[in-house]
């Protein structure tokens, strides 16, 4: 028998002999998440591992190293994690949840003091889709975890997230209207049938295509993860700027519990608000199923006066809605979660002003109410083998937004302007992926996406007159309140896609990941309701256009080094598209195509922010995008898409977080973007003079963050939580041409807060736009008057007082 047969044979009985629960071993397990620590573990030591609640998988772990029994192994990972190991026999360990729970998803969440005794864990990047850890991933990511949230903060939904990442950006067309950008990746403000540039998941579930960010509050998320683009490989069409990830709490199996939260709100200028929160969950069969469920509404007062109409107030937002989770776990290897969304959001008008006239005013003819209505069912399955994980993810979306803008011409009637688009989404993945230590493994996914949206227009005149002169070139005046057709589209996409990525260490120290990701495209459009004036020849033409077939492959490269310790240095190479599809254009169907974006980018981290006293991270970025989506307006004024040609983007940022002491968190975070329109199309380029190259939309070219946070303990138990922060918006322009070329931005909005708790209560104070600043967010009002000096002021400075309570 030869050398490295009797190896073979010495390695396989150490492995298959299990060590007894006082033995000592040399065990090396690097920072990740329960469920790998404890295989890990396994394959070391030999004993067997399990978990009472699959849901304790995603704990993160600190690392474990050192000669050490399996006991004291399994304290040092388990230590300030809410779990704790109960020893069946000499191999067998199982992991239950410890009482009182005092982890990230324990139903009753309230907010503690850091205790100076326990380690924090590392932080692990999960919408990689593989448990990477922090100083592992070769990219930009903001992790945002739950107790950061207040519940105030939780009713603001993603206007919170815009609040703490500096290089996220946000058009303000109302909750549930607006465009999000990442890392300057801006293609317009106008709110068009276009594809987002940026991806929103609600676990593994899609929640957006060709429609705004929903915006779902965030009451009962334990974490919000944001990964800066392309992310192609991973997350395919729509990712060009990254993708925003929220992970609700998972149903707990063992505990009962819950939280209720309320809070008033008054608005400087304004009507007051108020927000209202439950959450509940119940274990139905212990450690098997369980049903966890929450509901929310809020109600943001108005602070916009409309002078014509002679009302105060008149931008006041009601939202409504709730989540519901059913999870079963048969043993500790699978897990199925059923999930549902509904949110309902209504804006009882817009919130733009006008500059002539006196702060928050304006003179609109008519109302300009909006609302969306989104609902959202999902099933995911998960089956674990060792470090081999398989999940499956599947469901269903149906977004309606129907919103509404003054058409009133000078010295003509008042006149109403309405669009609806209604999207349905399905979408499937299923994903095999292996999770080796400290960040290596390989991930191998197939996904399938159907797409439909349907976009209508009405134009409604309240005149009297038997002739009005037209607003829409071939859509009648009728009047008296009776609304007239305009012509839609509708866009249908389907999408097949195999996926994969793998990581390895070719030499100690560097890791390399190589991915693509290869999708079939089948698009379709149609005219809906085209006026008569239009010739059908054009719309025959257009739509045989559109029905086509297309197959694109991404690449993905990366390199990283950790060889420096407490360093990461990295760099990556990504791509990212968007399918073409149908849009009106001057009341006449026409065809966009597909978009491309490449981004090269460097980076280094160092140190992690909440683990060590000092975490810098900075990253520069080239971006190549060709043949650029946008949606414009046309000369009517309308919102429809076109390719308005190549661009280029150079970006540079970087974040520092210190722990000046025990108890005080500094954060400060800076972005900086030069974009440009480098090859305008055609119909731009008389826009583009003297040769000069024109500024891409919508995203500042500064940006910045300060932030601090102090908790501590006092007397009798209370413990107090303060925090405050500045962010910069530096000057951005609202689209592309000297039309929607006014600028925006160069404000400085602020907010503090303060909160105490003392056992299951919390009191809350806390203030939003602190020095009451008078910003323009956003200077587009009604796209059919481009000329008057529209904008959309900061929400005055408002107070808010809450109560959380949990059981």
């Amino acid at each position: 028998m030869g050398r490295k047969a009797e190896l073979l044979i010495v390695t396989a009985l150490a492995i298959a002999t299990p060590a007894h629960a006082a033995d000592r071993q040399t065990i090396s397990i690097a920072p990740s998440r329960l469920g790998e620590a404890v295989v890990a573990l396994g394959r070391q030591t030999g004993v067997s591992v399990g978990m009472s609640d699959q849901s304790l998988a995603g704990i993160a772990t600190p690392a474990v190293k050192g000669r050490l029994s399996v006991d004291a192994a399994l304290k040092r990972l388990l230590r300030g994690s809410g779990a704790r190991a109960m020893m069946i026999d000499a191999s067998t360990w199982r992991i239950v949840r410890a009482r009182p729970v005092a982890t990230a998803q324990a139903p009753a969440r309230s907010p503690a003091a850091p205790l100076p005794a326990q380690p924090v864990a590392e932080i692990i990047v999960t919408a990689s889709k593989r448990y990477t850890p922090l100083p592992r991933y070769a990219g930009m990511v903001e992790a945002i975890d739950a107790n950061l949230f207040s519940s105030g903060e939780a009713s603001g939904g993603t206007a919170t997230l815009l609040a703490r990442v500096a290089s996220l950006s946000s058009t303000h067309a109302g909750n549930g209207r607006n465009k999000l950008f990442i890392r300057a990746i801006a293609d317009s403000g106008v709110a068009g049938p276009t594809q987002a540039t940026t991806g929103q998941y609600l676990g593994d579930m899609r929640l957006n295509y060709a429609a705004p960010d929903p915006d779902l509050k965030l009451y009962d998320v334990g974490r919000v993860e944001i990964l800066e683009g392309p992310q192609g490989t991973l997350y395919g069409a729509g990712s060009l700027g990254g993708i925003i990830r929220i992970m609700p709490n998972a149903p707990n199996l063992g505990e009962f519990g819950g939280q209720v939260s309320a809070g008033l709100s008054a608005t400087q200028h304004g009507a007051p608000g108020g927000d209202l929160s439950a959450t509940i969950n119940l274990p139905i069969m212990p450690e098997k199923i369980a049903l966890r469920v929450v509901g929310y509404g809020v109600q943001e007062g108005g602070y916009i006066d409309d002078v014509s109409r002679d009302l105060n107030d008149v931008n006041r937002t009601r939202t409504y809605g709730g989540r519901a989770a059913l999870r079963f776990a048969p043993d500790e290897n699978w897990t199925v979660d059923l999930n549902g969304v509904y949110q309902h959001i209504h804006g009882r008008d817009a919130q733009y002003a006008t500059q002539s006239l006196d702060r928050l005013q304006r003179a609109s003819s008519v109302a300009q109410p909006y609302f969306s209505d989104y609902l959202l069912g999902n099933i995911r399955v998960e089956r674990q083998w060792d470090s081999l994980r398989f999940v499956s993810s599947t469901g269903f979306v149906h977004h309606e937004l129907a919103e509404s803008y003054d058409a009133t011409q000078q010295d003509g009637p008042s006149a109403l302007f309405r669009q609806r688009n209604d999207i349905d989404i399905f979408s499937t993945e299923n994903r095999l992926v292996r999770d080796l230590d400290n960040g290596l493994g390989w991930i191998l996914g197939a996904s399938y996406l159907q797409s439909q949206s349907k976009l209508r227009r009405s134009l409604t005149s309240y005149g009297t007159a038997m002739f009005q002169p037209q607003v829409i070139p071939g859509v009648p005046m009728i009047g008296r309140g009776l609304p007239a057709t305009a012509t839609g589209v509708r866009n249908k996409v389907k999408e097949a896609t195999l996926f994969g990525e793998a990581s390895f260490e070719p030499v100690r120290g560097l890791i390399a990941t190589v991915g693509g990701r290869l999708t079939n495209s089948r698009l379709s459009g149609e005219a809906l309701d085209p006026i008569a004036a239009l010739s059908f020849a054009d719309i025959a033409r257009a739509e045989a256009q559109a029905d086509r077939s297309e197959t694109i492959f991404l690449p993905s490269f990366a390199l990283l080094t950790d060889a420096i310790p407490d360093v990461t240095l990295y760099a990556r190479y990504q791509q990212g598209f968007r399918p073409g599809g149908l849009a009106v254009d001057d009341q006449r169907v026409r065809r966009f195509q597909n978009d491309r974006i490449s981004t090269a980018e460097i980076g280094f981290r160092k140190g992690v922010a909440g683990r060590d006293a000092i975490a810098i991270s900075a990253n520069l970025a080239y971006t190549d995008w060709r043949n650029i989506q946008a949606d414009v307006t046309d000369r009517i004024g309308l919102p429809t898409t076109a390719n308005i040609g190549d661009g280029r983007i150079y970006t540079a940022e970087g974040r520092i977080v210190v722990r000046a002491m025990q108890r005080l968190t500094l954060d400060a975070s800076i972005i900086y973007n030069d974009s440009r329109l480098t090859q305008p199309a055609q119909f731009l380029r008389a826009l583009s003079f003297e040769g000069r190259s024109l500024d891409l939309p919508n995203v500042a070219n500064l940006g910045g963050r300060l932030a601090f946070d102090y908790r501590t303990v006092m007397g009798n138990g209370m413990r107090l939580h303060l925090s405050g922060s500045a962010r910069y918006v530096g000057k951005s322009q609202l689209g592309v041409g000297p039309i929607l070329g006014r600028t925006q931005g160069n404000y400085v909005d602020t907010s503090l807060s303060a909160s105490v708790t003392r056992g299951p209560v919390q009191i809350s104070l806390s203030l939003a736009n602190l020095l009451d600043s008078d910003g323009n967010r956003f200077s587009l009002g009604t796209p059919f008057d481009l000329h008057t000096d529209y904008y959309t002021p900061l929400r005055p400075r408002t107070i808010r007082i809450g109560m959380d309570f949990a059981f």
